[in-house]
């Protein structure tokens, strides 16, 4: 299995349990489902509690719905208008560029274009996603985009491919 850590904060975005994949040679997507959860318990798999002679929870009121990606990897929630998303992320794309002229100089040609052109998507769809941060905040780091399959019911998560690092564990 692979860890996907936000290169600058050392943020844990994500891990290849989750079904990614490449677009553009830029972001990962990744498939996300919306579970339930009990706050301070723990994260529903999708296994049936009560045919394993646990509690099915079904008179829970505390239960509330999450997307798993963004649960797991502890995600934090974040805002922006269209303006101050645009000023972010050019100075995001500027660090990333400098790291890979520094550390992977063949791949900064596929990243300004396909980064390019991603980041026109995102601001010409802006009202259709949602912003988080890395679990530590830190305004240094990768703005995770939240948005929603064609079907309108299936989450996915996106992360900039050039602004990750994997760990094998």
């Amino acid at each position: 299995m692979l860890i996907y850590t936000d290169i600058f904060t050392e943020d844990e975005l994500f891990s290849s349990a989750f079904d990614v994949k490449e677009v553009d040679g830029v972001v990962y997507e990744v498939d996300a489902a919306m579970i339930k959860v009990k706050p301070g318990a723990d994260v529903d798999i999708g296994a049936n509690p009560s045919a394993e002679g646990g509690d099915d929870g079904a008179d829970d009121v505390d239960v509330i719905q999450v997307n798993n990606v963004v649960y797991n990897s502890r995600l934090q929630e974040t805002s922006f208008d269209k303006k101050s998303y645009v000023s972010y992320i050019k100075g995001y794309m500027k660090k990333v560029k400098q790291y890979l002229e520094e550390n992977q100089p063949e791949e900064v040609a596929t990243f300004e274009k396909g980064a390019t052109a991603y980041i026109k998507k995102v601001v010409g769809n802006f009202k259709d996603y949602e912003f988080f941060t890395g679990e530590s905040m830190d305004p240094d780091g990768m703005v995770p985009l939240v948005n929603w399959r064609e079907d309108g019911t299936t989450p996915y998560v996106v992360f900039w491919k050039h602004g990750l690092k994997t760990q094998k564990v």
